[in-house]
This record gives structure tokens, C-alpha cells and sequence, in this order.
């Protein structure tokens, strides 16, 4: 028994033993064909090879089945790259219609300007039709119309009755 083994190894021939067999004779050849099922060739801790029996290899474990992928998990991963290409292409359509857009916005405060000049200029300009048509000249009040209406009901849906009077 070796010193740093627990097992003892005695071959059943000694060869370069010289009380057994001369060391001129010549190790037996064994082809790879004629090696039995579980035997193979094995390294002993002090560096010799030879033909031991070995355990077969454990067969590997199953890999463990997985549960279905739910319908929504895959619509969702289809759809979050979706979803990034529409905002990154709706992203770079912004930045090729930039210069259009501010150009609009300019037409846009240009026709908002426009439209608050006519609201104000129209009337004014009606008001001096006006008053050259009643030859007032803009230096007074021209001949006014009062009308009065005079308008009764009874109760929330009555029918109303009421009088215009023009003086």
C-alpha cells in the first residue's frame, strides 16, 4: 500500500521485474477493437496508464419543460419594438419637417395678425361709411332709432305676447 493512497495496486504481471520476466520482454499490444464494454484506459496518481473498469458516464438530466408562453407576452414583445420604430420614424419625420414647421407657424401668427387688423379695421371702416351717409362729417351723433319692446308670458312655457315700438 502506498503512502498517500488507500488503495493497493498489484498487477497480476510485473513487467521489468527481473525475478519474473526480463526487462528485454516486449509489453502485449492491445487494440482499441478488443477492449471489453465499461473498461478503458485510466492515469494512476503516480503517472502509469492502464486498463481499469469505470463507471459508466450518468446520463444527462432532462431539461425541465417549460411553461407555455402566455398570448400576451408575445403580443407585447411584438409590439414594444413596433411601438419604439413608429416613435424613432415619427422622430426623425419631425426633424426632416422642422424648417416647414416654423415656417408655418409664422404664416400662422402672420394670418392670426391679419385677422385681428380686419375685426378691428372693418367696423371702424363702416362706422365712417356710416356717418358720411348721414352727412354728420364725424362730428356728432347722426339721427338715432330707439325701438322699444315690451314682452310678457305666463308661467315657465306660456306664450308670449309682447310690442315693438319704433319712434
Amino acid at each position: 500500500m502506498h503512502a498517500n493512497t488507500s488503495y493497493e495496486i498489484t498487477p497480476t504481471t510485473r513487467y521489468g521485474d527481473p525475478q519474473y520476466r526480463p526487462a528485454s520482454t516486449t509489453r502485449p499490444v492491445i487494440l482499441p477493437a478488443e477492449i471489453p464494454p465499461g473498461v478503458d484506459w485510466v492515469t494512476l496518481p503516480n503517472g502509469a496508464r492502464t486498463l481499469a473498469y469505470t463507471h459508466p458516464a450518468p446520463a444527462p438530466a432532462p431539461a425541465p419543460a417549460g411553461q407555455p408562453i402566455p398570448a400576451w407576452a408575445k403580443t407585447t414583445a411584438l409590439l414594444a419594438p413596433t411601438v419604439g420604430g413608429g416613435i424613432a420614424a415619427a422622430g426623425i419625420g419631425l426633424s426632416y419637417a422642422a424648417p416647414g414647421l416654423i415656417a408655418m407657424s409664422h404664416a400662422l401668427w402672420s394670418a392670426a395678425a391679419l385677422l385681428v387688423a380686419a375685426v378691428t379695421a372693418v367696423p371702424l371702416l363702416l362706422r365712417g361709411a356710416r356717418r358720411a351717409a348721414t352727412g354728420t362729417g364725424g362730428r356728432g351723433p347722426g339721427p338715432t332709432t330707439h325701438i322699444t319692446q315690451n314682452i310678457t308670458a305666463t308661467g315657465l312655457f306660456g306664450r308670449a305676447n309682447g310690442t315693438i315700438n319704433n319712434r
